[in-house]
């Protein structure tokens, strides 16, 4: 899945982010390890060294040069979509910058999966300690604009109790949920006038906007999320 999230990432970011900024400035690499065979998942190491599970040799997934103050290529703080949240601002992703952040896509109508991601994001956010609790975001995106209006949202967040300023909903417009999917490698589709198949996917981005971790599938252990949440907030 990593691989497949690098490559939306590049195609959908890099092209957005060309010709911005011409001024000089320092730059530094940013260099990303992982274990060829997958044994944590989508773990990734700033080191080179060996997987802790069979010992083998870290792979270098990607090594990416930015200037310093600049957001890196991979960062979804460079996509141009529009967002609307539950109260009725409109804001775009980089708004969220500076904070680590929760993401999962869901729809406010869905009776089966949905409520289950809202309770394994309530369960991620019990977990995260209460001195840190401010330097998170957790934000739900729909993949239902034309239904779930900021109003609608607004009382989403009021019905599971999520109406504080660091719960975040967002709608945008198809194309931009479209397009936002794919970053997340989340798959959805309208099967009925109401209802939608869709992929399980929790995701947590670093104070950068970069994808540091995924969490794949419905009320599974989330110790390894929780864990890299906080590793992102020493």
């Amino acid at each position: 899945m990593k691989k497949i999230l690098n490559a939306a990432l590049l195609c959908l970011l890099v092209i957005n982010h060309i010709g911005c900024n011409t001024k000089t400035s320092t730059k530094t690499t940013v260099e990303k390890y992982q274990c060829p065979m997958h044994c944590e998942g989508d773990k990734t190491y700033d080191q080179p060294g060996k997987c802790g599970v069979c010992k083998m040799d870290l792979q270098l997934l990607a090594m990416i040069t930015k200037k310093e103050g600049e957001i890196s290529e991979l960062s979804i703080y460079n996509l141009p979509s529009k967002w609307t949240n539950q109260n009725n601002e409109d804001i775009q992703l980089k708004a969220l910058k500076g904070d680590v952040l929760v993401m999962v896509m869901i729809y406010t109508s869905c009776q089966t999966a949905c409520p289950r991601l809202v309770a394994d994001m309530r369960g991620i956010e019990e977990q995260i300690p209460a001195d840190k609790k401010d330097k998170v975001t957790l934000v739900f995106v729909s993949i239902d604009p034309e239904t779930d209006t900021p109003q609608r949202l607004k009382e989403f967040a009021k019905e599971n109790q999520m109406d504080s300023e660091k719960w975040v909903f967002l709608r945008g417009s198809e194309a931009d949920t479209r397009e936002f999917s794919a970053v997340l490698a989340v798959n959805y589709k309208k099967i009925s006038p109401m209802d939608f198949s869709h992929s399980n996917i929790i995701s947590v981005f670093d104070q950068e906007g970069e994808l540091a971790y995924q969490q794949e599938g419905l009320g599974i252990n989330n110790k390894e999320t929780v864990s890299k949440i906080i590793e992102l907030l020493n």
